[in-house]
Protein backbone atom coordinates (compact mmCIF):
# COMPACT_ATOMS: atom_id res chain seq x y z
CA UNK A 1 0.00 0.00 0.00
CA UNK A 2 2.51 2.47 0.82
CA UNK A 3 4.62 2.06 -2.51
CA UNK A 4 1.63 2.33 -4.18
CA UNK A 5 1.10 5.86 -2.78
CA UNK A 6 4.79 6.64 -3.40
CA UNK A 7 3.99 5.53 -7.09
CA UNK A 8 0.37 7.83 -7.34
CA UNK A 9 2.72 10.90 -5.48
CA UNK A 10 5.60 10.31 -7.63
CA UNK A 11 3.44 10.28 -11.23
CA UNK A 12 1.33 13.28 -9.79
CA UNK A 13 4.59 14.86 -9.59
CA UNK A 14 6.04 14.24 -13.13
CA UNK A 15 2.74 15.20 -14.09
CA UNK A 16 2.34 18.74 -12.95
CA UNK A 17 6.16 18.84 -14.16
CA UNK A 18 5.36 17.86 -17.44
CA UNK A 19 2.50 19.91 -17.90
CA UNK A 20 4.36 22.95 -16.61
CA UNK A 21 6.80 22.53 -19.35
CA UNK A 22 4.46 21.96 -21.76
CA UNK A 23 2.98 25.89 -21.22
CA UNK A 24 6.15 27.01 -20.22
CA UNK A 25 6.87 25.87 -24.52
CA UNK A 26 3.83 26.56 -25.93
CA UNK A 27 3.95 30.76 -24.69
CA UNK A 28 3.97 32.58 -27.31
CA UNK A 29 4.90 36.40 -27.86
CA UNK A 30 2.78 38.63 -29.96
CA UNK A 31 4.04 40.41 -32.49
CA UNK A 32 2.63 43.16 -35.05
CA UNK A 33 4.36 43.57 -38.57
CA UNK A 34 5.70 47.29 -37.61
CA UNK A 35 7.90 45.62 -34.52
CA UNK A 36 8.80 42.59 -36.89
CA UNK A 37 10.30 45.16 -39.77
CA UNK A 38 11.95 46.92 -37.08
CA UNK A 39 13.98 43.86 -35.43
CA UNK A 40 14.05 42.44 -39.61
CA UNK A 41 16.04 45.69 -40.03
CA UNK A 42 18.14 45.80 -37.16
CA UNK A 43 19.06 42.34 -37.31
CA UNK A 44 19.21 41.49 -40.98
CA UNK A 45 22.51 39.79 -41.97
CA UNK A 46 22.40 40.76 -45.70
CA UNK A 47 22.07 44.59 -44.21
CA UNK A 48 24.94 44.26 -42.20
CA UNK A 49 26.89 43.24 -45.51
CA UNK A 50 25.30 46.20 -47.15
CA UNK A 51 26.73 48.70 -44.17
CA UNK A 52 30.52 46.78 -44.65
CA UNK A 53 30.47 47.44 -48.16
CA UNK A 54 29.48 51.44 -46.82
CA UNK A 55 32.38 51.23 -44.62
CA UNK A 56 35.17 50.03 -47.21
CA UNK A 57 33.79 52.31 -49.56
CA UNK A 58 34.65 55.67 -47.66
CA UNK A 59 37.55 54.12 -46.66
CA UNK A 60 38.34 54.03 -50.61
CA UNK A 61 37.10 58.10 -50.14
CA UNK A 62 39.65 58.59 -47.55
CA UNK A 63 42.36 56.99 -49.45
CA UNK A 64 41.48 59.02 -52.63
CA UNK A 65 41.82 62.10 -50.87
CA UNK A 66 45.32 61.04 -48.90
CA UNK A 67 47.17 60.77 -52.25
CA UNK A 68 46.97 64.41 -52.84
CA UNK A 69 48.88 64.90 -49.05
CA UNK A 70 52.24 64.96 -49.23
CA UNK A 71 55.05 61.51 -49.15
CA UNK A 72 57.96 61.85 -46.23
CA UNK A 73 60.40 58.79 -45.48
CA UNK A 74 63.22 58.26 -43.35
CA UNK A 75 65.84 56.33 -43.19
CA UNK A 76 69.20 55.23 -41.70
CA UNK A 77 72.31 53.24 -41.69
CA UNK A 78 74.93 51.91 -39.59
CA UNK A 79 77.67 50.46 -41.49
CA UNK A 80 80.73 48.53 -40.43
CA UNK A 81 84.24 48.10 -42.79
CA UNK A 82 85.68 45.14 -42.05
CA UNK A 83 88.79 45.45 -44.33
CA UNK A 84 90.50 49.59 -44.66
CA UNK A 85 88.61 50.78 -48.18
CA UNK A 86 91.15 51.74 -50.64
CA UNK A 87 90.00 55.84 -51.26
CA UNK A 88 91.32 57.38 -53.50
CA UNK A 89 90.29 61.49 -53.40
CA UNK A 90 90.45 63.41 -56.81
CA UNK A 91 91.02 67.14 -55.12
CA UNK A 92 94.04 68.15 -53.75
CA UNK A 93 94.06 67.79 -50.18
CA UNK A 94 97.47 70.03 -49.12
CA UNK A 95 99.84 67.58 -50.06
CA UNK A 96 100.36 65.37 -52.90
CA UNK A 97 97.96 65.45 -55.70
CA UNK A 98 95.68 61.91 -54.65
CA UNK A 99 95.80 59.13 -51.81
CA UNK A 100 94.97 55.66 -51.41
CA UNK A 101 95.04 54.49 -48.11
CA UNK A 102 98.82 55.25 -47.16
CA UNK A 103 100.34 55.34 -43.72
CA UNK A 104 98.92 59.17 -43.61
CA UNK A 105 95.85 58.37 -44.59
CA UNK A 106 92.67 57.56 -41.70
CA UNK A 107 91.34 54.81 -41.02
CA UNK A 108 87.65 54.24 -42.26
CA UNK A 109 85.97 51.21 -40.32
CA UNK A 110 82.53 52.65 -40.11
CA UNK A 111 80.14 55.33 -41.45
CA UNK A 112 76.48 56.34 -40.64
CA UNK A 113 73.85 57.99 -42.46
CA UNK A 114 70.31 59.48 -42.46
CA UNK A 115 68.19 61.03 -45.25
CA UNK A 116 64.80 62.61 -44.97
CA UNK A 117 62.54 62.99 -47.94
CA UNK A 118 59.46 64.43 -48.79
CA UNK A 119 57.13 64.95 -52.09
CA UNK A 120 54.02 67.23 -52.86
CA UNK A 121 52.31 66.30 -55.82
CA UNK A 122 51.15 69.58 -57.42
CA UNK A 123 50.17 68.44 -61.41
CA UNK A 124 49.26 64.90 -62.18
CA UNK A 125 47.40 65.41 -65.35
CA UNK A 126 43.99 65.77 -62.59
CA UNK A 127 44.88 62.11 -61.82
CA UNK A 128 44.42 62.68 -58.53
CA UNK A 129 40.80 65.42 -58.23
CA UNK A 130 39.53 62.60 -60.30
CA UNK A 131 40.09 59.89 -58.56
CA UNK A 132 38.15 61.72 -55.15
CA UNK A 133 35.62 62.60 -56.99
CA UNK A 134 34.93 59.09 -58.65
CA UNK A 135 35.60 57.74 -54.88
CA UNK A 136 32.49 60.13 -53.48
CA UNK A 137 30.57 59.25 -56.13
CA UNK A 138 30.88 55.59 -55.65
CA UNK A 139 30.77 55.81 -51.71
CA UNK A 140 27.24 57.90 -52.54
CA UNK A 141 26.15 54.65 -54.86
CA UNK A 142 27.26 52.04 -52.53
CA UNK A 143 24.88 53.92 -50.03
CA UNK A 144 21.84 54.22 -52.37
CA UNK A 145 22.30 50.57 -52.92
CA UNK A 146 22.20 50.05 -49.03
CA UNK A 147 19.24 51.42 -48.84
CA UNK A 148 17.87 49.90 -51.93
CA UNK A 149 18.76 46.42 -50.21
CA UNK A 150 16.95 47.92 -47.02
CA UNK A 151 13.86 47.91 -49.01
CA UNK A 152 14.01 44.54 -50.33
CA UNK A 153 14.60 42.86 -46.37
CA UNK A 154 11.18 45.14 -45.30
CA UNK A 155 9.44 43.46 -48.02
CA UNK A 156 11.02 40.14 -47.22
CA UNK A 157 9.88 40.63 -43.47
CA UNK A 158 6.31 41.30 -44.85
CA UNK A 159 6.15 38.44 -46.76
CA UNK A 160 6.94 36.32 -44.46
CA UNK A 161 4.62 37.64 -41.42
CA UNK A 162 1.85 36.96 -43.89
CA UNK A 163 2.78 33.58 -44.25
CA UNK A 164 3.25 33.16 -40.29
CA UNK A 165 -1.02 34.82 -40.33
CA UNK A 166 -1.65 32.45 -43.33
CA UNK A 167 -0.21 29.46 -41.69
CA UNK A 168 -1.22 30.19 -37.49
CA UNK A 169 -4.88 31.12 -39.64
CA UNK A 170 -5.03 27.62 -40.96
CA UNK A 171 -4.59 26.39 -37.84
CA UNK A 172 -6.91 27.84 -36.12
CA UNK A 173 -9.64 26.93 -38.74
CA UNK A 174 -8.61 23.51 -38.89
CA UNK A 175 -8.93 23.35 -35.10
CA UNK A 176 -12.38 24.23 -35.73
CA UNK A 177 -13.33 21.96 -38.05
CA UNK A 178 -12.07 19.65 -36.23
CA UNK A 179 -13.70 20.34 -33.20
CA UNK A 180 -17.40 20.80 -35.07
CA UNK A 181 -16.14 17.04 -36.93
CA UNK A 182 -15.51 15.11 -33.41
CA UNK A 183 -18.52 16.14 -32.45
CA UNK A 184 -20.53 15.06 -35.67
CA UNK A 185 -18.80 11.76 -35.37
CA UNK A 186 -20.05 11.54 -31.56
CA UNK A 187 -23.96 12.33 -32.83
CA UNK A 188 -23.57 9.73 -35.55
CA UNK A 189 -21.98 7.03 -33.24
CA UNK A 190 -25.06 7.57 -30.85
CA UNK A 191 -27.21 7.38 -34.17
CA UNK A 192 -25.43 4.17 -35.54
CA UNK A 193 -26.39 2.92 -31.99
CA UNK A 194 -30.05 3.38 -32.34
CA UNK A 195 -30.45 2.32 -35.46
CA UNK A 196 -30.99 5.76 -37.19
CA UNK A 197 -28.01 5.68 -39.38
CA UNK A 198 -26.20 3.43 -41.72
CA UNK A 199 -22.65 1.70 -40.44
CA UNK A 200 -21.19 3.01 -43.34
CA UNK A 201 -22.34 7.07 -42.52
CA UNK A 202 -20.89 6.03 -39.41
CA UNK A 203 -17.59 5.36 -41.47
CA UNK A 204 -17.44 8.24 -43.49
CA UNK A 205 -17.60 10.88 -40.90
CA UNK A 206 -14.88 9.28 -38.85
CA UNK A 207 -13.30 8.95 -42.30
CA UNK A 208 -13.37 13.08 -42.50
CA UNK A 209 -12.37 13.71 -39.21
CA UNK A 210 -9.25 11.50 -39.37
CA UNK A 211 -8.53 13.67 -42.10
CA UNK A 212 -9.13 16.74 -40.95
CA UNK A 213 -6.04 15.57 -38.06
CA UNK A 214 -3.53 14.83 -40.89
CA UNK A 215 -4.33 18.25 -42.20
CA UNK A 216 -4.02 19.70 -38.69
CA UNK A 217 -0.22 18.24 -38.24
CA UNK A 218 0.38 19.42 -41.28
CA UNK A 219 -1.04 23.24 -40.53
CA UNK A 220 0.92 22.59 -37.13
CA UNK A 221 4.09 21.77 -38.92
CA UNK A 222 3.74 24.42 -41.45
CA UNK A 223 3.35 26.96 -38.51
CA UNK A 224 6.18 25.99 -36.78
CA UNK A 225 8.19 26.03 -40.17
CA UNK A 226 7.35 29.47 -40.81
CA UNK A 227 7.91 30.65 -36.99
CA UNK A 228 11.43 29.49 -36.79
CA UNK A 229 11.50 31.32 -40.10
CA UNK A 230 10.47 34.71 -38.71
CA UNK A 231 12.51 33.46 -35.88
CA UNK A 232 16.32 33.31 -37.87
CA UNK A 233 15.05 36.77 -40.15
CA UNK A 234 14.42 38.71 -36.53
CA UNK A 235 17.14 37.47 -34.60
CA UNK A 236 14.96 35.71 -32.55
CA UNK A 237 15.75 32.56 -30.66
CA UNK A 238 14.22 29.98 -33.17
CA UNK A 239 12.12 28.36 -30.17
CA UNK A 240 10.59 31.29 -29.80
CA UNK A 241 6.67 30.59 -30.67
CA UNK A 242 4.93 33.66 -32.53
CA UNK A 243 1.55 35.19 -32.89
CA UNK A 244 0.96 37.34 -35.40
CA UNK A 245 -1.07 40.22 -35.00
CA UNK A 246 -3.59 40.40 -37.59
CA UNK A 247 -4.65 43.89 -37.32
CA UNK A 248 -1.25 44.38 -38.82
CA UNK A 249 -2.13 43.93 -42.03
CA UNK A 250 -3.82 46.80 -43.23
CA UNK A 251 -5.11 47.20 -46.54
CA UNK A 252 -4.81 49.91 -48.53
CA UNK A 253 -7.22 52.66 -48.68
CA UNK A 254 -6.93 53.75 -52.22
CA UNK A 255 -4.08 53.36 -55.58
CA UNK A 256 -2.60 55.72 -57.36
CA UNK A 257 -2.73 55.34 -61.33
CA UNK A 258 0.09 53.10 -63.02
CA UNK A 259 1.64 56.30 -64.82
CA UNK A 260 2.24 58.10 -61.23
CA UNK A 261 3.78 55.04 -60.26
CA UNK A 262 5.95 54.68 -63.24
CA UNK A 263 6.83 58.40 -62.67
CA UNK A 264 7.43 57.95 -58.99
CA UNK A 265 9.95 55.09 -59.70
CA UNK A 266 12.11 57.13 -62.47
CA UNK A 267 12.37 59.84 -59.50
CA UNK A 268 12.61 57.97 -56.49
CA UNK A 269 14.18 54.26 -57.30
CA UNK A 270 17.74 53.97 -55.92
CA UNK A 271 19.22 51.64 -57.96
CA UNK A 272 18.79 54.57 -60.82
CA UNK A 273 19.96 57.01 -58.76
CA UNK A 274 23.09 54.52 -57.93
CA UNK A 275 23.49 53.84 -61.68
CA UNK A 276 24.02 57.98 -62.38
CA UNK A 277 26.14 58.05 -59.71
CA UNK A 278 28.68 55.49 -61.37
CA UNK A 279 28.01 56.50 -64.54
CA UNK A 280 29.76 59.95 -63.50
CA UNK A 281 32.57 57.68 -62.12
CA UNK A 282 33.08 56.05 -65.04
CA UNK A 283 33.40 59.49 -66.98
CA UNK A 284 35.97 60.26 -64.69
CA UNK A 285 38.01 57.23 -64.80
CA UNK A 286 37.67 57.79 -68.67
CA UNK A 287 39.42 61.38 -67.58
CA UNK A 288 42.05 59.68 -64.93
CA UNK A 289 43.24 57.21 -67.70
CA UNK A 290 43.63 60.28 -69.91
CA UNK A 291 45.66 61.82 -67.62
CA UNK A 292 48.67 59.29 -67.64
CA UNK A 293 49.46 61.27 -71.04
CA UNK A 294 50.51 63.77 -68.81
CA UNK A 295 53.83 64.53 -66.80
CA UNK A 296 53.80 64.76 -62.96
CA UNK A 297 55.23 67.43 -61.34
CA UNK A 298 55.97 67.81 -57.57
CA UNK A 299 57.67 69.58 -54.89
CA UNK A 300 60.74 67.79 -53.49
CA UNK A 301 63.08 68.50 -50.22
CA UNK A 302 65.11 66.52 -48.46
CA UNK A 303 67.87 66.47 -45.60
CA UNK A 304 70.93 64.14 -45.33
CA UNK A 305 73.17 63.19 -42.47
CA UNK A 306 76.55 61.47 -43.02
CA UNK A 307 79.30 60.65 -40.54
CA UNK A 308 82.24 58.66 -41.13
CA UNK A 309 84.74 58.53 -38.17
CA UNK A 310 88.14 59.70 -38.71
CA UNK A 311 87.00 61.15 -42.27
CA UNK A 312 84.18 63.07 -43.07
CA UNK A 313 80.73 64.62 -41.34
CA UNK A 314 78.21 66.34 -43.40
CA UNK A 315 75.76 67.95 -41.83
CA UNK A 316 72.55 70.58 -42.44
CA UNK A 317 72.97 69.13 -46.23
CA UNK A 318 69.14 70.60 -46.81
CA UNK A 319 67.40 69.92 -50.29
CA UNK A 320 64.82 72.36 -51.94
CA UNK A 321 63.18 71.94 -55.40
CA UNK A 322 60.57 70.73 -58.25
CA UNK A 323 60.70 67.63 -59.76
CA UNK A 324 59.22 66.80 -63.21
CA UNK A 325 58.96 63.25 -64.36
CA UNK A 326 57.42 61.85 -67.29
CA UNK A 327 56.80 58.31 -68.50
CA UNK A 328 57.48 58.06 -72.25
CA UNK A 329 56.25 54.00 -72.66
CA UNK A 330 52.48 56.18 -71.30
CA UNK A 331 52.12 57.12 -75.33
CA UNK A 332 51.65 53.54 -76.63
CA UNK A 333 50.29 51.95 -73.21
CA UNK A 334 47.88 54.51 -71.75
CA UNK A 335 45.60 54.13 -75.23
CA UNK A 336 44.12 50.27 -74.01
CA UNK A 337 43.79 51.79 -70.42
CA UNK A 338 41.54 54.88 -72.06
CA UNK A 339 39.53 51.85 -74.07
CA UNK A 340 38.82 50.08 -71.25
CA UNK A 341 37.71 52.63 -69.27
CA UNK A 342 35.58 54.36 -72.59
CA UNK A 343 33.88 50.61 -72.87
CA UNK A 344 33.18 50.85 -68.72
CA UNK A 345 31.43 54.00 -69.35
CA UNK A 346 28.97 53.03 -72.63
CA UNK A 347 28.16 49.45 -70.77
CA UNK A 348 26.88 51.55 -67.61
CA UNK A 349 24.89 53.42 -70.59
CA UNK A 350 23.30 50.29 -72.13
CA UNK A 351 22.58 49.09 -68.17
CA UNK A 352 20.34 52.45 -67.56
CA UNK A 353 17.92 51.85 -70.56
CA UNK A 354 17.75 47.94 -69.57
CA UNK A 355 17.32 48.91 -65.89
CA UNK A 356 14.66 51.75 -67.09
CA UNK A 357 12.99 48.67 -69.13
CA UNK A 358 12.82 46.23 -65.86
CA UNK A 359 11.16 49.13 -63.78
CA UNK A 360 8.59 49.86 -66.18
CA UNK A 361 7.97 46.11 -66.06
CA UNK A 362 7.91 45.65 -62.33
CA UNK A 363 5.67 48.27 -61.78
CA UNK A 364 3.11 46.96 -64.67
CA UNK A 365 3.62 43.68 -62.91
CA UNK A 366 2.99 44.99 -59.65
CA UNK A 367 0.35 46.77 -60.35
CA UNK A 368 -1.28 44.05 -62.10
CA UNK A 369 -0.85 41.77 -59.36
CA UNK A 370 -2.30 44.11 -56.97
CA UNK A 371 -5.54 44.37 -58.85
CA UNK A 372 -5.51 41.07 -59.08
CA UNK A 373 -5.66 40.35 -55.49
CA UNK A 374 -8.52 42.92 -54.94
CA UNK A 375 -10.57 41.22 -57.21
CA UNK A 376 -9.55 37.61 -55.49
CA UNK A 377 -10.69 39.33 -52.10
CA UNK A 378 -14.40 40.43 -53.61
CA UNK A 379 -14.92 37.14 -55.27
CA UNK A 380 -13.53 34.69 -52.22
CA UNK A 381 -15.56 36.86 -49.93
CA UNK A 382 -18.44 35.85 -52.06
CA UNK A 383 -17.56 32.39 -52.21
CA UNK A 384 -17.35 31.94 -48.34
CA UNK A 385 -21.02 33.17 -48.29
CA UNK A 386 -22.17 30.93 -50.77
CA UNK A 387 -19.90 28.19 -49.35
CA UNK A 388 -21.75 28.82 -45.66
CA UNK A 389 -24.89 29.26 -47.09
CA UNK A 390 -24.57 25.83 -49.17
CA UNK A 391 -24.02 24.18 -45.80
CA UNK A 392 -26.57 24.75 -44.35
CA UNK A 393 -28.73 23.86 -47.06
CA UNK A 394 -27.45 20.90 -47.13
CA UNK A 395 -27.50 20.18 -43.22
CA UNK A 396 -31.15 20.97 -43.43
CA UNK A 397 -31.64 19.06 -46.51
CA UNK A 398 -29.53 16.07 -44.70
CA UNK A 399 -31.72 16.65 -41.50
CA UNK A 400 -34.78 16.12 -43.17
CA UNK A 401 -33.73 13.07 -45.61
CA UNK A 402 -33.11 14.97 -48.59
CA UNK A 403 -29.31 14.86 -48.99
CA UNK A 404 -26.86 12.10 -47.97
CA UNK A 405 -24.03 12.04 -45.91
CA UNK A 406 -21.34 12.45 -48.51
CA UNK A 407 -23.37 15.92 -49.52
CA UNK A 408 -23.02 17.15 -45.85
CA UNK A 409 -19.42 16.18 -45.74
CA UNK A 410 -18.46 17.82 -49.02
CA UNK A 411 -20.16 20.61 -48.07
CA UNK A 412 -18.70 21.07 -45.13
CA UNK A 413 -14.87 20.57 -46.81
CA UNK A 414 -16.11 23.03 -49.17
CA UNK A 415 -16.63 25.61 -46.43
CA UNK A 416 -13.51 25.21 -44.62
CA UNK A 417 -11.50 25.38 -47.94
CA UNK A 418 -13.43 28.88 -48.90
CA UNK A 419 -12.46 30.29 -45.71
CA UNK A 420 -8.58 29.40 -46.11
CA UNK A 421 -8.57 31.05 -49.17
CA UNK A 422 -10.03 34.15 -48.35
CA UNK A 423 -7.81 34.72 -45.56
CA UNK A 424 -4.58 34.03 -47.43
CA UNK A 425 -6.23 36.47 -50.05
CA UNK A 426 -6.37 39.05 -47.71
CA UNK A 427 -2.75 38.61 -46.34
CA UNK A 428 -1.45 37.98 -50.35
CA UNK A 429 -3.42 41.68 -51.47
CA UNK A 430 -0.76 43.15 -48.46
CA UNK A 431 2.48 41.79 -49.38
CA UNK A 432 1.08 42.73 -53.39
CA UNK A 433 0.32 45.95 -52.25
CA UNK A 434 4.50 47.10 -50.46
CA UNK A 435 6.24 45.40 -53.46
CA UNK A 436 4.17 47.80 -55.68
CA UNK A 437 5.33 50.74 -53.39
CA UNK A 438 8.42 48.88 -53.37
CA UNK A 439 8.76 49.05 -57.50
CA UNK A 440 8.00 52.60 -57.36
CA UNK A 441 10.13 53.81 -54.89
CA UNK A 442 7.67 54.89 -52.01
CA UNK A 443 8.32 51.97 -49.45
CA UNK A 444 9.93 53.88 -47.12
CA UNK A 445 7.21 55.87 -46.98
Amino acid sequence: MRHNIIHIAAYTLITGLLSINNVQAQDTTKLTLQHAIELGIKNSKELKSSQAQVAVAAALTREAKDRQLPDASISGAYLYLPFNPNIDLKIKTGGSGSSSGGSGFPTVSQAMYGIANASLPIFAGGKLRYGVESAKYLEQATKLTADNNRQQVIVNTINAFANLYKSKKAVDLVKENLAQSQQRVNDFTNLEKNGIVARNDLLKVELQSSNIELSLLDAESNFKLASVNMDLMLGLPEQTMLDPDSSSLVQADSIKTIGEYEQSALQSRKEITALNLQKKAADLGVKSAKADYYPTLAITGGYVALDVPNFITVTNALDFGVGLKYNISSLWKTKATVHEAQARALELESNEELLTDNIRLQINQAFENYLLSQKKIDVLAKAVDQATENYRITKNKYDNALATTTDLLEADVASLQAQLNYTNAKADAVVAYNILLQSAGLLNN
